[in-house]
């Protein structure tokens, strides 16, 4: 997807927080989740803005990054809270398992919406495929800076989360033993996951491969101790999609290609590479 060539001036204000965020946010959910596997769609953070903002479009007329970024947010919010209630069984904590089923169930119901409202009004397609392919074309800090407390919060939620998520890796019943709420903090990884993931994609749309590609390779640097995987994530995350948007300007001059597909081409074979030296299942 080519897009119109931007001010180059703009470029790191446009880069810098969102691929930070987004492998934070994922290297949290993978650790909460037990599974080095897990992305943005396993709590159903991307298809619940993405059904938001396909409404947005064709049922209010909303064409502008700046008007539907809030329902984007507002999507992957619901989304998350929905996903968390249906993983969460009378009085137990929602665990690992039940919240990836519903996460997975969640997702196919939203993708098919959004595929159905598309395909009834082809002109929200034309505006929702520029949000859907991850680009960075046209977003600066005073599109998005309204949701920089939302950041705010989500990263402080999660470098919060250090500690017992480092108990939690050693299993539930052996966490509570070293004092980790398990409840508690499974609820504040899905509160800060789905403030970081929710923001950033509302902001640019689903970047694939820097969430799920970025935490493997900083836990070959830094180990498995959260205290330094997750800035180590966020600093890589930074680099990785601020090097694809760079490359994306660069070989389709005077155009330029959305980042969210340079990571994609470039992600992929890194994390094949990281699976084929059996890396990825040591969280």
């Amino acid at each position: 997807m080519l897009a119109s060539r931007t001010d180059p001036t703009d470029l790191t204000a446009r880069t810098r927080p969102f691929g930070a965020v987004l492998a934070m946010a994922v290297a949290v959910m993978q650790s909460t989740a037990r599974n080095p596997l897990a992305d943005p769609g396993l709590l159903g953070v991307n298809a619940g803005a993405a059904a938001a903002v396909v409404s947005a479009i064709s049922f209010l007329g909303i064409d502008q990054p700046a008007g539907y970024l809030w329902f984007a947010l507002l999507g992957a919010a619901v989304a998350s809270v929905v996903v968390y209630l249906l993983g969460t069984t009378g009085r137990s904590s929602a665990t690992p398992v039940r919240m990836a089923l519903a996460g997975t169930a969640i997702g196919a119901a939203l993708s098919a919406y959004v595929t159905g409202v598309i395909l009834i009004d082809p002109s929200a397609y034309y505006h929702f495929r520029y949000w859907n392919i991850g680009a960075l074309t046209g977003r600066t800090l005073t599109d998005v800076g309204p949701l920089g407390w939302f950041l705010l919060a989500g990263l402080i939620a999660g470098a919060a989360l250090a500690r017992p998520l480092n108990a939690l890796a050693l299993g539930d019943d052996l966490g509570k033993a070293l004092g980790a709420h398990v409840g508690r903090t499974r609820l504040l990884s899905v509160l800060a996951v789905t403030l970081l993931c929710g923001t950033a994609t509302a902001a640019v749309g689903p970047i694939g491969f820097v969430g799920l590609a970025v935490p493997h390779v900083a836990r070959m640097l830094v180990g498995v101790d959260q205290r330094r995987l997750l800035p180590m994530s966020a600093l890589l995350g930074a680099c990785m999609l601020l090097g694809a948007d760079v490359i994306g300007r660069l070989i389709a001059w005077p155009q330029e290609i959305g980042a969210g597909l340079v990571t994609a081409v470039v992600g992929a074979p890194v994390l094949v590479w990281l699976v084929r030296r059996r890396k990825v299942g040591r969280l």
